[in-house]
């Protein structure tokens, strides 16, 4: 019962997900608020979540929790998997991804040996560049998936119900949320960037705070933050002495 299981209490369409195919998803609480997101691929036999590690623990609670009657086990792989970002052009989440079992690493860094090798930071770079808001940095605990460009890639608009939906139909029918992820590009004259959480101003008034800081090689330091939506896009902004214009997001 997999598949309809995980279509019944996540943001995803799990019924018609393709072999092999991977896709991003939320879990939301009753009011739209986010408390998971994960990339996800079904094999045929399994469904894989990928997740942050802090919040494994907290999610594997929560499936379990929502199993009920249903034929499903959770397990916890993480110990015999790794997720690596294969070459070839991102696409809409950030991929291509392939899992990779653990005692095989050196063996896939070995047919990937005509291909050059980047860390984490280039990668967290390319996701600021390209607007994906990611759980932790660009969320706190009010944060729905409407201000954060989630709608129609990690939420499905036209699946059945799921927890929070309400929330989410609701403001994308009637209206605007209060918030809005905008790609700022720092001062790169300053020394120190602005760090994770640091809160954003608009002259001396505070409009919201800063996630992922990255340096990109082309753009140089750019970060994504959730502001007020009421602030004009051609203001000029201030996070930790340091000032950004924005870009907006649309994706």
């Amino acid at each position: 019962d997999r598949l309809s299981w995980l279509h019944a209490i996540t943001t995803q369409d799990f019924e018609n997900i393709k072999v092999s195919e991977w896709v991003s998803g939320l879990i939301l609480d009753a009011l739209g608020h986010i408390i998971h997101q994960f990339i996800a691929m079904d094999d045929g036999e399994l469904t894989w979540l990928v997740i942050e590690p802090v919040k494994k623990d907290e999610l594997i609670i929560f499936l379990e929790k929502m199993k009920f009657m249903l034929r499903v086990e959770v397990a916890d792989r993480s110990s015999d998997f790794v997720l690596m970002r294969t070459p070839g052009k991102p696409d809409s989440i950030g991929g291509p991804f392939k899992l990779v079992k653990r005692n095989e690493i050196d063996l896939y860094k070995a047919a990937m040996k005509d291909y050059s090798q980047a860390g984490v930071w280039a990668y967290e770079a390319e996701r600021v560049a390209a607007g994906r808001a990611r759980i932790l940095l660009e969320t706190d605990h009010k944060s729905i998936p409407n201000e954060l460009e989630l709608l129609g890639n990690s939420v499905h608009m036209k699946k059945g119900c799921y927890p929070g939906q309400e929330t989410v139909a609701k403001i994308n029918n009637l209206g605007k949320p209060p918030r809005r992820l905008t790609l700022l590009h720092l001062d790169g004259s300053e020394v120190e960037l602005p760090k994770s959480g640091d809160k954003v101003f608009d002259g001396e008034t505070e409009i919201g705070f800063i996630g992922t800081v990255a340096r990109h090689f082309e753009l140089g330091p750019i970060g994504l933050a959730v502001i007020k939506r009421s602030v004009p896009l051609e203001k000029t902004l201030l996070v930790s002495g340091v000032s950004a214009t924005q870009e907006l997001v649309k994706r």
